[in-house]
């Protein structure tokens, strides 16, 4: 069975010391991206693999990572062409292959950073990819996967594709799709209802789908 790895990047958005606990629980191994070893000391956490170039990593875990004895460490260059993130899923791949991969601390921070997140975990098609923060639970999906959704009614749900040719099909949810096409980063998935246990199957492509944990966020017409 393949397993589960943490991986915590450097957003500056830091995600709670509750969740971090939680995932770290729920993981195999914990892998801190540059600036992700804050999160994870600030949790009270320590990490297997600590990947980066430092240069986001405040002095006290500068510090760790330079007299490491209780953790690998895959230190970079500031002057490369990858960012820590890319490298971290190399180092990934080249340990556990095929590892199902939870991100955290993800999606803050700049917007153009946030995007390359997104672009670098979609390419990742060894095994499924989970993006974890305090309000939204997200889930990559490639063609021919699926996620089904229970005990969620009443949550706010979106799919966005992030690769051409991608159809979806969508079931309990308030508006429903089967075998649909969905445009590259249009809104045609945004904004849903969960209504029962819902199941979410990307055809073709790469779609990106978040359940936020709050309740609906909207209108719906009579």
């Amino acid at each position: 069975m393949a397993c589960k790895v943490l991986v915590v990047c450097g957003s500056p958005v830091v995600a709670s010391a509750d969740l971090l606990r939680r995932l770290a629980g729920e993981c195999d191994h914990v892998v801190a991206v540059d600036r992700g070893l804050d999160a994870l000391l600030g949790a009270g956490l320590g990490c297997d693999v600590y990947v980066g170039d430092a240069d986001t990593v405040s002095d006290e875990g500068r510090v760790l990572v330079d007299a490491a004895k209780d953790f690998e460490v895959e230190r970079h260059n500031p002057y490369k062409d990858y960012t820590d993130l890319a490298l971290a899923l190399d180092a990934i791949r080249r340990r556990w292959p095929g590892a199902e991969l939870y991100a955290t601390c993800a999606t803050g921070g700049r917007p153009d950073m946030a995007l390359s997140v997104l672009g670098l975990l979609a390419g990742y098609e060894d095994a499924p990819i989970w993006i974890a923060e305090d309000e939204t639970t997200a889930r990559i999906l490639h063609g021919g996967e699926s996620w089904t959704i229970e005990g969620a009614e009443g949550k706010t749900f979106s799919i966005i594709a992030i690769a051409p040719n991608t159809e979806v099909s969508e079931h309990g949810l308030e508006w429903e799709l089967n075998h649909s096409p969905l445009g590259l980063l249009t809104d045609t998935g945004i904004s849903n209802i969960v209504r029962s246990t819902a199941k979410i199957e990307v055809h073709t492509g790469t779609a990106i789908a978040y359940l936020l944990h709050q309740g609906f966020i909207g209108t719906v017409g009579e």
